[in-house]
């Protein structure tokens, strides 16, 4: 069934102050992070580590999303406006994540720590992609939920019209609900990229990078798998996904920015998995917290 998107992207509003909901599933998915992590913690599944260590490990790993994720926006998807106006860096609010720069965010803040903490970096790489796909899945349905990062148009029953497309601009909310109530703008639904992107890169990942992490696997093999798994889901996603309006097309009419840096993820996925064939398995050494 062809739906209006009609989802409101504020979920709280105080005063001025307006909270939206992709900022509410950033928290969530750093809260789901840190509760499955001293799980782990407790289980002994990264040696030598206290639950405390684990919470400065979450914080610069919060860092690491929020500044990288920022910085790699820019830089990949934004670097002419940088250029003409370096001080939109900053300005968060304005919109504007990138996975790939938070990843590298994540990835220097963790072998920040890890040399702090006397830890070989793919053991904590290996003990903390587990809890990376739940809050991803959490930050593609912020992207649903705020009408933003849609896919291209579509026959299916499941496309969704999404006022926010640039077809309608300019058009009031009573155009759209009495065009819509028509069947006029049927024509307009959209693959709901973000839900699918939700399902794969968080959920399905989730479930499978949990399930293979349950018992030891030698170094190397959960991020490997991890990232194989992300690589490919948001490589294949991005053939449905509208490519960002001011770079477009890459090359052939159809490679994306997104899927030039998913490839290096299924090259290290894979590379990861070889590796892990002669590489030590750590043993859980149970904390008794």
């Amino acid at each position: 069934m062809i739906i209006l998107h009609q989802i409101d992207p504020i979920a709280l509003s105080l005063g001025p102050l307006h909270i939206h909901w992709y900022g509410v599933m950033y928290l969530l998915g750093f809260g789901i992070a840190w509760w499955l992590g001293v799980r782990r913690i407790r289980a002994g599944r990264l040696p030598g580590v206290t639950e405390q260590a684990f919470g400065d490990l979450l914080f610069y790993g919060m860092l690491g999303v929020v500044l990288g994720g920022r910085i790699g926006y820019v830089l990949f998807y934004g670097f002419a406006d940088l250029v003409k106006d370096p001080l939109m860096l900053l300005r968060i609010w304005e919109g504007g994540m990138s996975f790939h720069g938070g990843l590298l965010g994540v990835a220097a803040a963790g072998l920040w720590w890890s040399r702090k903490q006397n830890q070989h970096f793919f053991d904590v790489a290996d003990f903390v992609v587990p809890l990376v796909p739940a809050g991803l899945g959490l930050g593609r349905l912020g992207n649903y939920i705020g009408g933003e990062l849609w896919g291209k148009p579509t026959g299916a029953d499941w496309g969704v019209v999404f006022p926010r497309a640039p077809e309608f601009a300019g058009w009031s909310a009573e155009q759209l609900q009495a065009q819509f109530a028509s069947g006029a703008l049927d024509r307009f639904a959209r693959h709901p990229s973000q839900l699918y992107q939700a399902l794969l890169e968080g959920l399905v990942t989730f479930c499978l990078v949990w399930w293979f992490s349950r018992k030891p696997r030698p170094r190397y093999a959960v991020s490997g798998l991890f990232l194989l798994l992300y690589g490919s889901f948001r490589f294949l996603v991005e053939f449905v996904r509208v490519p960002d309006v001011q770079l477009g097309y890459l090359a052939f009419g159809w490679l994306t920015m997104g899927q030039v840096l998913s490839l290096p993820l299924i090259a290290l996925g894979l590379f990861g998995l070889w590796l892990a064939r002669r590489s030590p398995t750590v043993q859980p050494v149970a904390s008794g917290a």
